[in-house]
């Protein structure tokens, strides 16, 4: 991809761009760098990095002394949507964009809806990368940055994607990463408690989350839940004229009549244009009955019968969601889940409990430089709901991962009903040792995630891999024992 500067940003600079940047230490030879400002960093300040590294240009609200051509702008967040929109030749016009926002499940309703679509023509974007039928890959943010997101578009349009289903951040509202984007359909999980770090009240937080709403097609759909404590304030920020609505009364339009829950799958009943609804669906809990109401009232809006959809329910796998471990001869059980907010954590366990399982024992941490109120309530939501807790690290990036853990276990009474292992790896090591016959072992925070974010480095590290490892360590173990004994 190539174009010229005054092609992507009001000037008259004939310099060719071949890409576009907000990170110096990844600029390469021809690059256009935009100094934005995010939450740790003001990118003007690493504007000869950039220089040095062969960026031909540069956009920046403020005044700068270098050698190539600058791009003044007021706000540099607000504009590098529009500029990478341009680079990329509006990639985001041509895609039918199917968005779910929301505090928990943005991850599982966006990646059901990929599996109900199916994914030759509809890809998936959000916290498990980025995939459809002809590629899968990572990527760093649950929403892109702006100099990512519309390379994604483009990428997608290339693979013969007609539609996206992706998850939104309000961090990505808040940033103006999605600005230049008129969604197709907007959804709506839930709204609780969480980023405050970024949004600094609950107000400004819902905030946010309404703007999906005001940035819907006129002539597009907004699905909300009606159950949900924040339904009415969301109703009245949708900016388009089709709504449907999700929950357990009669006047919904995908209304949850009843549902019973095995260990390995979930008998619902949902209600559709007066029919009822016999759903066996292989995704477990309460709340998966939420995200599957929402993912079918959006491939509804997309067009497709009810009739069609549902028999693809039979292709949904979500990666490091209420993820089982296979057994390798083990006598207890081991479950992997993202679920790092106190209300996931909460709806998490309470399913858990509902299994026929002996203790729960969970594994968990609060990610650094991220909203600190948070943490206390997490901590004692996993004691009132689990029998036992390891708290540890997640992701402490520049704060010390022992005062994360003191600020988690703050206002527990009871010390006895958890320890603290600082170290991740341990902490996952010393939960497998310590389960019993039918025990359940929880790993939370990170699902499938491949990294973790360190003080100076970010390492690769995965839950999956490490359970594993000391599953396997703990089974052959326990069968030397047994030889032993004999």
């Amino acid at each position: 991809m190539k174009k010229l500067l005054k092609e992507i940003c009001d000037c008259d600079y004939d310099t060719e761009i071949t890409g576009i940047k907000i990170n110096s230490k990844d600029v390469v030879k021809g690059d256009l760098f935009v100094c934005v400002k995010g939450v740790t960093a003001d990118r003007h300040e690493y504007v000869m990095d950039a220089v040095k590294n062969g960026a031909s240009a540069i956009v920046a609200s403020r005044k700068i002394d270098v050698l190539v051509p600058v791009v003044y702008v007021s706000d540099t967040n607000k504009e590098l949507a529009k500029i990478c929109s341009a680079f990329y030749n509006h990639p985001e016009e041509k895609l039918k964009i199917y968005s779910v926002t929301g505090t928990d499940g943005k991850t599982s309703t966006t990646t059901i809806l990929q599996a109900l679509l199916g994914n030759n023509e509809c890809g998936y974007l959000g916290t498990n990368g980025r995939s459809c039928a002809k590629f899968s890959k990572e990527t760093n943010n649950t929403t892109a940055d702006s100099d990512k997101l519309y390379e994604y578009f483009y990428d997608f349009l290339e693979a013969g994607c007609k539609e996206v289903s992706m998850e939104s951040s309000s961090e990505a509202f808040y940033r103006g990463r999605l600005d230049n984007i008129k969604y197709d359909i907007g959804a709506i999980t839930n709204i609780t408690r969480e980023h405050l770090n970024i949004h600094k009240t609950f107000e400004n937080y819902i905030d946010c989350k309404c703007q999906q709403f005001r940035q819907i097609k006129k002539d597009g759909y907004a699905i909300l839940n009606k159950d949900d404590e924040f339904y009415e304030t969301v109703l009245k920020e949708v900016a388009c004229k089709n709504i449907y609505t999700y929950g357990k009364d009669s006047d919904n339009t995908l209304q949850i009549v009843s549902y019973k829950v095995y260990p390995n799958k979930t008998l619902i009943k949902y209600k559709y244009n007066n029919k009822i609804y016999d759903i066996d669906s292989p995704l477990l809990g309460e709340f998966n009955v939420y995200n599957l109401a929402c993912a079918l009232l959006m491939a509804i809006a997309a067009g497709k019968k009810i009739e069609d959809v549902i028999k693809n329910l039979k292709n949904i796998y979500i990666s490091g969601r209420l993820e089982m471990l296979p057994n390798m001869g083990q006598d207890f059980y081991v479950m992997v889940d993202y679920a790092h907010t106190p209300n996931g954590i909460s709806n998490l366990l309470n399913f858990v409990h509902t299994l026929d399982i002996n203790r729960s024992i969970v594994v968990i941490g609060s990610a650094g430089e991220r909203d600190f109120l948070k943490r206390p309530v997490m901590g004692k939501t996993v004691i009132d709901n689990a029998s036992y807790a390891i708290f540890t690290y997640e992701d402490p990036r520049s704060e010390d991962p022992l005062n994360i853990i003191n600020m988690m276990v703050s206002e527990i009474e009871d010390k006895s009903r958890y320890e603290i292992v600082v170290d991740r790896e341990e902490a996952i090591k010393r939960a497998i040792y310590l389960a019993n016959k039918n025990d359940m072992v929880l790993i939370l925070g990170k699902g499938n995630e491949t990294y973790e974010k360190l003080k100076n480095e970010t390492i690769y590290f995965n839950d999956i891999e490490k359970a594993k490892k000391y599953i396997k360590e703990r089974v052959k173990k326990d069968n030397k024992n047994k030889v032993g004994v004999k």
